[in-house]
């Protein structure tokens, strides 16, 4: 393999020069950068990643924190992401929580990213102090999805007004009697959405001068099992709800093979609403409320490009950016049935 002592000793200079003239840096002229570029082409030679990230200090590497790699959100956004980034000349370095307490601590507050990165993105997770700390010893650009955190720059939606869009529609269809599939609670220090999401849905029952029954608010882990699991708990309220507003499309998916499972029909006898617009939700005939999940990850990538490219000694404003959603209206709500006994399939 050549090396690039084999392309110094080939030009006749120094090993340093040859590196400088392929980085192009000053203090080399003209006429040794050609001839290094045309024996470095000659000699097939390719300069290691590594060797050229311990010159200048850069890695050309972008570290993505991610709590669950498999979950259609997630890999969305990271997709968005990385297109943007290796237009750029950056690689992705994934690190995959899976839910693990341990592979979190060993992510923020171990040695993983140190010298490995030249900013880090994360998704969903709002971080700890300690956690917010670590990062900045890194003293690399961070940007977040779906959370906000001082110092850093953010991409996401607001919750809160994307729950009561969808809350809006079924009670503006006629609902009264809405059951809610969402998110643990005890990770609220973790994900903001699972709380916000629900804050969305109380604050529209209470505008709407609804009573809120906590038999009608059911765990669901953003999954169609958990989804499917806790419509299931849904239907056995007396009365049972009318309409399920899930916190996500996936969990939304689950909601609706549970109502059919109850030989009962969607919208006829229950409504079912989601957020996401997952790329299934079409498929699905879902009535949902969109956000735009790959273009988050576009837009955190243009934001750490914008904050890679900044003067280091110029001030450093993040930016926190609020991306709209929008209701889509499809087949799965509808008006709520009549007081008379609901017809089963």
């Amino acid at each position: 393999m050549t090396s690039i002592k084999d392309v110094a000793a080939s030009v006749g200079v120094s090993t340093a020069t040859v590196s400088r003239a392929l980085r192009g840096l000053p203090r080399v002229s003209d006429e040794t950068r050609v001839r290094v570029l045309k024996a470095a082409a000659e000699l097939d030679y390719v300069a290691s990643p590594s060797a050229a990230g311990l010159a200048t200090g850069q890695t050309r590497a972008v570290g993505v924190i991610v709590p669950f790699v498999t979950r259609w959100f997630y890999g969305s956004v990271i997709q968005g992401a990385e297109e943007l980034l290796r237009e750029a000349g950056y690689d992705l370095l994934l690190y995959n929580l899976g839910g693990d307490q341990a592979a979190r601590d060993r992510v923020f507050r171990g040695h993983l990213l140190r010298k490995r990165v030249d900013a880090v993105l994360v998704l969903s997770l709002t971080p700890t102090d300690a956690e917010v700390a670590s990062l900045a010893r890194l003293d690399r650009p961070v940007a977040a999805v779906g959370a906000t955190v001082d110092g850093w720059a953010s991409v996401g939606i607001d919750d809160v007004a994307t729950a009561r869009i969808a809350m809006r529609h079924l009670i503006g269809l006629g609902h009264r009697r809405i059951g809610y599939v969402g998110g643990s609670l005890e990770e609220q220090l973790d994900f903001a959405a699972p709380l916000d999401r629900l804050t969305g849905y109380r604050d529209a029952m209470v505008e709407a001068g609804l009573p809120i029954d906590s038999c009608w608010e059911v765990v669901g882990d953003f999954t169609v099992r958990g989804g499917l699991a806790a419509t299931r708990l849904l239907l056995e309220a007396d009365p049972r709800p009318t309409a399920v507003f899930a916190a996500s499309d996936e969990m939304a998916v689950g909601a609706v093979h549970a109502v059919r499972e109850a030989g009962l029909r969607v919208p006829e006898d229950v409504s079912v609403i989601g957020i996401d617009d997952h790329e299934m939700a079409e498929f699905f005939e879902l009535t949902t409320v969109a956000q735009p999940v790959h273009e988050q990850g576009q837009l955190a990538a243009t934001l750490l490009l914008e904050a890679l490219d900044e003067d280091p000694d110029g001030p450093a404003h993040p930016r926190a950016i609020t991306v709209p959603t929008r209701l889509v209206v499809r087949r799965t709500t509808a008006p709520p049935p009549s007081a008379a006994a609901p017809r089963r399939t």
